[in-house]
């Protein structure tokens, strides 16, 4: 079973103390399966299952261990021999929809965008989704103008640093974050305007929402793009959205 995490902050950021665990339904060692799982803050946790160990079981016990109770926006994703990502599915053996060998490599990350933010209820929920919306601004796939980059550059700044401090962060301070594929000095230097002038005070986790209410306001929030022959074709909350973007 599960000792639930716990979630801390030291120097402005936020840190979770991960650990092992391994399924109460093993009957032996000789019929175990290892998973990894990597997490939204890329923390892993190695875990033991069986052969005819449903998703489900992962899931609840990720959820579990986070003490989370907005789980329906989360779930496991893996990667195929092709390249190609799936959805664990709750419902059927993990054994059967891996198409590779044990051990599991598997991730779990937000499968659900909330199309009202406002109405997420816990901190913990928030803080997932702003962990989700950084690696989407980092591999490219949350697209945004100049100033809307900026902004959310400077929120994740703000989050992870807290106030600017002149006396503790030099000129470049800002290089020092790896925020966007294509980072341009030009791009920084106006997140540090941002961050110095407009963001002194917030909280970590106010800054965590600001950007999740200005990445919800953008075209390809939630976007998930798959892949295709001719396209990339994004899956948005049941809707489709097409990116011309030929593949390469």
């Amino acid at each position: 079973m599960f000792a639930p995490c716990e979630c801390m902050r030291r120097g402005g950021r936020r840190t979770m103390k991960m650990i092992r665990f391994r399924s109460s339904s093993i009957r032996s060692l000789s019929q175990e399966m290892k998973c990894t799982i990597r997490l939204l803050d890329d923390s892993e946790i190695s875990c033991h299952i069986q052969k005819e160990t449903k998703g489900q079981f992962l899931i609840d016990h990720i959820c579990n261990y986070y003490s989370l109770l907005e789980k329906d926006y989360f779930g496991i994703r893996y990667v195929d021999p092709e390249k190609q990502r799936h959805w664990l599915e709750p419902n059927k053996s993990i054994s059967k929809q891996m198409k590779s060998h044990p051990p599991y490599t598997m991730c779990f990350r937000v499968k659900f965008y909330p199309h009202e933010p406002l109405k997420i209820k816990e901190e913990l929920t928030r803080y997932l989704l702003y962990l989700q919306i950084k690696r989407d601004i980092f591999h490219g796939r949350l697209l945004c103008s100049f100033s809307d980059a900026a902004y959310l550059g400077a929120c994740i700044v703000q989050a992870e640093l807290g106030d600017y401090d002149p006396d503790e962060h030099p000129d470049n301070y800002i290089s020092d974050f790896k925020i966007f594929p294509k980072q341009s000095q030009k791009l920084e230097k106006k997140i540090a305007e941002i961050h110095q002038n407009e963001f002194s005070g917030q909280s970590p986790a106010v800054a965590e929402f600001n950007l999740l209410l200005k990445a919800h306001s953008l075209e390809t929030y939630g976007v998930d793009p798959h892949p295709c022959k001719e396209i990339f074709l994004g899956v948005l909350a049941g809707h489709k959205y097409c990116n011309s973007i030929p593949t390469v």
